[in-house]
């Protein structure tokens, strides 16, 4: 695949350059290009008449946890059968290149099976499950269908015997404090100079999407990496209209030569 004029702009590759520090901040379009179902996606077969909100709730778990938890189990499955595409690897190579720190809002694995470390997963995890009660993690066997099933009994806890629930945030829940406050941190110890690539992510789920202009105050050039424009388009000092897998393979070449 040919890459645009716009990934090779001299300013953004000078930019990354000349960066002591690289923030990224990924989002559902880093994933996109693997495969990965969006959340309506994944609305097939036995919950194609659900609304994912009324899946992703609190209220829904404590209604039916075996069905909602049959649901984030096919999804496991749907995500285990996808790789990390280009651009995930690109994100990889930058950190042999320079500093790298991520933090994504996409609740998939591929950045790390790509090769790189994640600082935040600022939604969560499908592959990190903790207790509903007790809070404790849950590193025990989960079993994944190879094809829907309307329910599934959920693990049970190793410290208190209730049931595991998956390491996602819900509609209703806060983000993870710890990985957020990691996040704002890193960001804020951006220097100008540095860089935040902001990639794939839309702009309109908070807290996330005040992200970039915590990178914007701490003086950082900010640099969008989105096919279409959105709502933090303003904050960016650079864009570069095109896809991941196009984007950031050229630029870390560039980086190399």
């Amino acid at each position: 695949m040919t890459a645009t004029p716009h990934v090779l702009d001299p300013q953004i590759v000078e930019a990354v350059r000349a960066a002591q520090q690289v923030m990224v901040l990924s989002g559902a379009g880093m994933s996109a290009e693997s495969g990965v179902p969006t959340f309506r996606d994944a609305q097939t077969g036995l919950w194609e008449d659900f609304d994912p909100e009324d899946l992703a709730t609190p209220g829904a778990w404590q209604h039916d946890p075996e069905f909602v938890w049959a649901w984030y189990a096919w999804r496991i499955g749907l995500v285990r059968g996808v790789e990390p595409n280009l651009g995930h690897r690109a994100l990889a190579e930058l950190a042999q290149l320079r500093p790298t720190t991520i933090a994504t809002q996409n609740i998939d694995d591929l950045h790390e099976r790509a090769g790189s470390e994640v600082l935040a997963h600022l939604h969560g995890s499908l592959f990190r499950f903790r207790c509903a009660e007790c809070g404790a993690p849950y590193d025990g066997a989960v079993e994944v269908p190879d094809k829907p099933v309307e329910r599934l009994a959920p693990p049970r806890c190793e410290t208190c015997g209730e049931r595991v629930r998956p390491g996602v945030v819900w509609f209703g829940e806060d983000l993870p404090l710890a990985e957020f406050e990691a996040t704002v941190t890193a960001i804020e110890n951006l220097s100008p100079g540095d860089v935040a690539l902001v990639i794939g992510t839309s702009g309109v789920v908070f807290p996330a999407a005040g992200l970039p202009a915590i990178a914007l105050a701490a003086g950082a050039t900010v640099i969008e990496i989105n096919p279409q424009e959105t709502e933090i388009s303003d904050m960016a000092h650079l864009h570069v209209r095109a896809p991941v897998a196009v984007a950031l393979p050229p630029l870390v070449a560039a980086l190399r030569d």
